[in-house]
Order: C-alpha cells, then structure tokens, then sequence
C-alpha cells in the first residue's frame, strides 16, 4: 500500500516531524526510498522470512520506515514500548528471538548491552538513532541509522529489485508483526498478527466510511496525529495504517508529554485517544476556567455547562442533534466553544474514537457537546482490535457500541463473556501453544475476558437481534469484577472511571473482594491539585507531601461523596486512602500501557488496604 502512494502520489505529504522547533515534511518519494533503503539493509544483514526485527523507541518516523522495511522482507516487527524496564527488555528479546533490534538511544542501548550475548544468540545487529554517548561504546552489534542505510543503499545498488522480489513473495497468512500484552496478570505475551488480520482491520474500521459522520473515508487531506507507543495495536491502527491505506498525513508529536500543545499546532482531522487523554483534555480545560480572571471564568463556566447540555441531548438522539441542542449549539458556538475547540487542538476534528479502557460518559458528553464528535469502540489485540463500534446516528451512550458489519460476536450464556470471531482473529501466541488454546473455544470463538451485555433491545420485536438488543456494554474484565462477602457483584471500573472525572484523580483503584464494603486507593493528579493547592495558598514540598495534606483529603472526600450518589450502597466507597507515590511502569504498578496492576497494587499497598477494615 505504501508502494502505491510513491507510484501515485510521489510528491505528496507522508509524514510530518517536528525537529527543533520547525515540522519537517516527508513525502511519499522520500519515505518510500527510505523504506527500500533500509530493507536492502534487512536483506544485507541476513534477515530472512519470518526473522523477527524489534523496535524499542519512542514514536518518529524510523519507527514507522522500518516497521513498513520488515515487513516488505517478510519479516516481523515487534515493538517494545519506551518505558520497558530493562528486565523486561531482556524478557521480549528473549522470547521474540529477534535479529535485528532498533534502539533509539544510549539508555535504551544499554538495556540490550546488560543481557548476556549469549541469551540473546539470534540477535546479530542493534542499529541505534541517537549517536550521544554511543561513540565509546565497541560492541560489534552496533550500528548507526545512517550506517545501516548507507549498508542498505550500498546493496540495493548491487540487487536492484531484490526487496520488491521479496514483496512479491508475501502470503496473507504471513505473521507482519508481534504485538506483546500488557502482561497485567503474568509476562507479556506475543500476539502474532497476520496479512491477512491487517489487511482486515483496515477493510473494517479504517475503510468503512459509515464510521465518519460526515460519511467521507480517510484521505489524503486528513491529519493524524501518533502519540501513544506504536507497539500498541490501537495506534498502529488509527496511525500507521491509515496512512498507510489511505494516504493520511501522520504528524508526530514530540511526545505524550506534550501532545496538549501538540495538537493545537496540528490540528487533526482524525483522532483516537485513551480515556486517559480524554480526561487530560477535559481537566484541562477545568483548571483553565478555575485560573481564568472573573469575566473569562464566567464564559468558561457558561461554555461548560452548555457543553454538557448540547452534549446530553446529541448522545440522547444517537448523537444527532435535536432542534433544541443545536439551537443552544449555533448561540454558543461564536461566543464560547470554538474556542473551546480550538484550545484543546480538535477544531478540524471530523471523527475522533476512544477506546482501550472504559471512559466516563460526561466526559464524552463534553467533548460532543463542544463538536467533537467522539466514538466509543472497542477490540483488543488478539483480534485486531475489531470488534465492535458506536455509529453516527446510531450512538448509545454508555456502551461501546455495535458489531461492525460481517462480525461475529455473542456473549457467553453461562458467564456473560464477550466472544468474537472474524478473519482479524490472531495466529495465537508465539511460542505458547497452550495459552493460544487456553483463549480460544472449542469452536472457534476468541474468548476476550471481557463480561458484556446487550443493551437496546425492544422485547416487543419479533426479530431475535432485535429484541436481544444492539449494542454492548461492558460490565468489567471477568478477573476485576468484586464478589463482596454479601454475593454482591459489583464492577469496580465503573465506580474508578466516575471517581476519574474529577480533574484531580488520575488513578483509583476500588478494593472489597470477599470484605463488607468498598474502599479506594486514590492517586492524585499532580499537576492539577498542585495548581489548586496555589490557589489556596497551601505549601507542599514532594508529591506525597501534597497527597497527605489534610485538605487535599478533604478535597478527595468531596470528590468519593459525589461519586457516591450515582451508585447503590453496596456499590459506594466507604473509605479510601491516598497512594503516596507516582505510579510507575518501572516500579511494577503499571503496564506498559498505564494500566493498573490490581495484584502489584495489592501487594504493594496491602496494609494500607488492610487500615480501612480495622
């Protein structure tokens, strides 16, 4: 697909980098030239069918050139996120067994150049992007990007053709890529993702213009922007792969830490983020209207309560607006949520999805509210990431949506788990037969781990699906939904996700299997009580300081209270304590994709646990 972009379309806009303060523009000619320079250098180093080709950087455009290099060899690309310890680098290089490794940096070198050589015996060359602090360093392995592309023009010069030979030789059942699991419950395991399943994701959810309100598929003329780690199927997804079918323009941010700013630069027309962006989004625009001067807080406040009524009514009408929502939304816009649009970076914004965790419906509500108009869908890795979505006009708030078309989906009679079965189903688990077994029923159905339930249902149909219901809820992962000691079932993640709407929790972890009652470990957002703690002229040294303070307790008790009225009393936090330290990827407590480790936690936070039922 990339190939037919440079033959159609050579002097279009591929990809856009920001480098030093000015974005560099790649276009298709240059990116496509760079791809074949450096699977010529794949071809030189030896990489055969099926080698294995690892990448562990941040994202940037040689992450994306060399991922589209391995697989034009027939090779496989496996990403590492940023963030991996080194312990676990060691792990994923082990257990890929890959021939060639792309690391960004010095640090990132170093956690290859700790293992044993010996461990990692298929491993022949580790190409590196960034040169400081690398010159001393005399491990044969090593190879500079330039090196590596000046080694792959030096052999596409004596085997002209050889890559498009290779490219030729592809078979839809070719694993293109591994991608690993967060591992919240064990090691990472290598999701083997074929052809045949990317060409599928593509079909159903990038090219599938029905998705898009305004009913126009992804094209040239669309900005995207990638900023969360490309190793996760999602991104690749709504990043590489769009641009890769349809000619998207890939921006790059400078990275997650910026991409507030970032996208008010770029502008994108097309966006997907995790609840967790959301929520920075959204708080932001919280603290903004709190730090505002009192003419600028009143229009801010006027917007926001707007936004949530426009938005209350759209998601009530299947995301369509009413006569009266768009009567409030044509008076509000000029004066208050263009604005507000072009603040948080989504003014060109013509389809944007959310997905990967559960997200608070209000916070939906605000973004729709304001014209953005946000998707909730769900997948996961084994199957592409295709399962199911929410459609213009079709929109149920609270649920993640409806089947694509040609998806088969059911949930289990007895446990209520979601399974589904499409051509985007995974090869299984490389090197783990039996854990591929372990996931997969006797006929044929991905068993995701995931409790689901129709919602939508008209009992008075007469058609099976109909009275069934159309779309699905998700209740909670099988693993996380709390028994308590009186047989309740309660799902934790609901209760989390309405204590995360406040702008200043960024992690909440309910407690209470086989207990009483409820209770929360809560872990603040930094920034945000920082900010509120300014202006109420409180003093604090260190993030636990800030955390233990008596009215930030106070504040996080405002915040359980309001969450507490949306649910049932067997469903109500009782008491909670404040996390007294920054979570960390590193330190155990979160995946690679900052997600909460609930038995690390557990463990780590036990005592303080423990406290709340003494």
């Amino acid at each position: 697909m990339a190939r037919g972009w440079a033959q159609r379309a050579p002097h279009q806009v591929a990809m856009r980098e920001k480098d030093f303060g000015i974005w560099r523009e790649y276009t298709w000619d240059e990116t496509w030239n760079t791809v074949l320079d450096a699977a010529h250098g794949l071809l030189a180093i030896g990489v055969d069918v099926g080698d294995r080709v690892s990448i562990h950087s941040e994202d940037r455009p040689e992450w994306v050139i060399l991922d589209l290099a391995a697989v034009a060899v027939r090779g496989i690309t496996v990403g590492l996120y940023p963030t991996n310890p080194a312990a676990e680098v060691e792990y994923l290089l082990t257990d890929c067994g890959a021939t060639v490794h792309l690391a960004e940096d010095q640090e990132q070198v170093d956690k290859v150049l700790g293992v044993e050589p010996a461990a990692l015996g298929a491993l022949q060359t580790i190409v590196y992007l960034e040169p400081r602090g690398l010159r001393t360093y005399d491990d044969d392995r090593l190879m500079s990007w330039e090196d590596f592309l000046e080694l792959g023009r030096r052999h596409r010069g004596d085997h002209a053709g050889a890559v498009e030979q290779r490219m030729d030789t592809a078979e839809p059942g070719d694993v293109m890529t591994l991608v690993y699991t967060s591992g919240t419950t064990g090691p990472p395991k290598g999701a083997m993702l074929t052809n045949a399943n990317a060409t599928f994701a593509m079909q159903t959810i990038v090219g599938l213009p029905e998705r898009i309100p305004d009913g126009t598929p992804p094209n040239p003329s669309d900005y995207i922007v990638t900023y969360l780690p490309l190793c996760h199927v999602a991104e690749r997804v709504f990043s590489t792969w769009h641009m890769a079918a349809f000619g998207a323009v890939l921006n790059f941010a400078e990275s997650i830490e910026t991409i507030t700013a970032n996208l008010r630069e770029i502008q994108p027309t097309l966006f997907f983020a995790v609840p967790r962006i959301w929520e920075k989004l959204h708080a932001g625009v919280l603290i903004r209207a709190n730090d505002a001067t009192w003419v600028k807080q009143k229009f801010l406040r006027f917007g926001l309560r707007l936004a949530q009524r426009v938005g209350r009514d759209k998601v009530a009408n299947g995301g369509n607006h009413t006569t009266a929502s768009r009567l409030r939304y044509m008076i509000g816009y000029p004066l208050v949520l263009r604005a507000l649009k072009e603040r948080i970076g989504l003014r060109r914004c013509r389809y944007a999805a959310s997905g990967a965790a559960p997200i608070a419906p209000e916070v939906l509500e605000f973004f729709i509210g304001i014209g953005v108009p946000v998707f909730e869908l769900y997948g996961m890795t084994e199957n592409s990431a295709v399962a199911t979505a929410n459609f213009p006009g079709r929109m149920k708030l609270g649920t993640v949506g409806e089947p694509y078309p040609g998806i088969g989906l059911r949930l289990d009679p007895e446990t209520g788990e979601i399974q589904t079965k499409h051509a985007g189903t995974f090869a299984g688990y490389w090197g783990k037969p039996d854990k591929t077994a372990e996931t997969m029923t006797e006929d044929g159905w991905l068993m995701t781990g995931d409790v689901g339930e129709w919602v939508g249902g008209d009992s008075d149909a007469t058609d099976e699906a109909a009275r069934r219901g159309t779309h699905i809820k998700i209740i909670d992962r099988i693993k996380h939904i709390i028994i308590t000691s009186g047989g309740k079932n309660v799902s934790p993640s609901e209760i989390e996700n309405s204590l995360k709407i406040s702008p200043y929790v960024k992690e909440a972890m309910v407690v209470g299997d086989g207990r009483k009652y409820l209770v929360a470990l809560i872990g603040i957002e930094y920034d945000s009580v920082g900010d509120w703690a300014l202006r109420k002229n409180i003093p604090y040294t260190t993030y636990r300081d800030l955390a233990e303070k008596p009215e930030v307790v106070e504040l996080m008790q405002d915040v359980v209270d309001r969450t507490n009225t949306k649910f049932s009393s067997v469903e109500q936090v009782k008491k909670f304590r404040m996390i007294p330290k920054e979570l960390d990827h590193e330190d155990g407590e979160l995946t690679a994709t900052q997600k909460l480790k609930r038995s690390a936690m557990e463990d780590l936070f036990g005592p303080l646990v423990d406290s709340m039922y003494t």
